[in-house]
C-alpha cells in the first residue's frame, strides 16, 4: 500500500471511530477512543513525514554513492587518455593500466613554425610556412595521478569484490578513418543495494538530464568517439563548490 492508501485508510478509520465515540460508546468510555485517535494521529503524522522524507534522504545518499563511484571512473578515463597519447590505442588490461601509469614516460613536444623559400617556377619563389614539432623531453604519466587512488581505481567504491567492466573497441568516425574507443561501466543496482527497491527501480529507469540516465554508470562509449561520462555536470563540481 502507497502513502496516498495508507492516508486515506487512516482518515477513514479515524471516521470510523469518531461515529462510534458519538453514537454507541457510553461518555464514561469515550476517553478510551480519544486514545485511539490520539495514537492514530501520531501514526498518521509518522507515516506522512516518513513518506516526505524517504525519497529525500534517498536522494542524498544516492548522489554520494554515486560521486565516489564518478571520482573513480574519472581516474580511469584519464588513464585510458594518457596511456592513447602514448600508445596509440585504448587497453582492457586493468593490470597493464595500473603498470602503465607506474611506469609510462609521454613525450614533451615544441612546436614551431619555419618560413621555407618554394620555387614556384617562373622564377616565382614564395615564403611558405611550416609547422616542425620536436620532442623536448619525457614526464612519467605518474606525475598526473599523484593525488589520486589509481592503484584502486577499477574497485567500485561500496560494492565488496566488484569491480568495473572495461571494453574497448573501434568507430569509423569518417569512411576511411577507424578511431579507437573504450567504455567503462557498472550497474548502479548494485551501488543501491539495500535501499527502498521501489526508489532504486525509478532511479534504473531515470531520463532527466539533471540524472544519471539508465541502469549504469559509465563512461566513454564503443558507439561513438568520446571519453565523456554519463553522469550530469553537477558530478563535475569541486569539493569546494559543494561546501558553500
Amino acid at each position: 500500500m502507497g502513502l496516498l492508501g495508507m492516508i486515506l485508510a487512516a482518515v477513514l478509520v479515524a471516521v470510523l471511530i469518531a461515529i462510534v465515540i458519538v453514537k454507541f460508546l457510553p461518555l464514561k468510555l469515550r476517553w478510551i477512543a480519544s486514545l485511539l485517535l490520539l495514537a492514530l494521529s501520531v501514526f498518521l503524522v509518522v507515516k506522512i513525514w516518513t513518506g516526505i522524507m524517504e525519497p529525500i534522504n534517498f536522494n542524498k545518499n544516492k548522489v554520494k554513492k554515486f560521486a565516489k563511484v564518478v571520482d573513480k571512473l574519472k581516474i580511469i578515463r584519464d588513464a585510458q587518455v594518457k596511456h592513447f597519447e602514448v600508445t596509440g590505442k585504448y587497453t582492457k588490461d586493468k593490470a597493464a593500466l595500473i603498470q602503465f601509469i607506474d611506469t609510462a614516460k609521454l613525450a614533451l613536444t615544441e612546436t614551431t613554425t619555419i618560413v621555407e623559400k618554394e620555387n614556384r617556377g617562373g622564377g616565382i619563389i614564395v615564403d611558405v610556412e611550416k609547422r616542425k614539432t620536436d620532442t623536448i623531453g619525457f614526464e612519467p604519466v605518474l606525475k598526473y595521478f599523484k593525488d589520486t587512488d589509481y592503484k584502486n581505481m577499477f574497485k567500485v567504491p561500496s560494492v565488496e569484490g566488484k569491480e568495473f567492466d572495461v571494453e574497448i573497441g573501434t568507430v569509423e568516425k569518417i569512411p576511411g578513418l577507424v578511431v579507437p574507443t573504450f567504455y567503462v561501466k557498472t550497474e548502479k543496482k548494485d551501488i543501491l543495494k539495500g535501499m527502498n527497491e521501489s526508489l532504486v527501480k525509478q532511479e534504473l529507469e531515470a531520463i532527466a538530464t539533471d540524472q544519471i540516465k539508465g541502469e549504469y554508470i559509465s563512461v566513454g562509449s564503443l558507439e561513438e568517439v568520446t571519453t565523456g561520462g554519463n553522469w550530469p555536470p553537477s558530478y563535475d563540481k569541486k569539493k569546494g563548490e559543494e561546501n558553500e
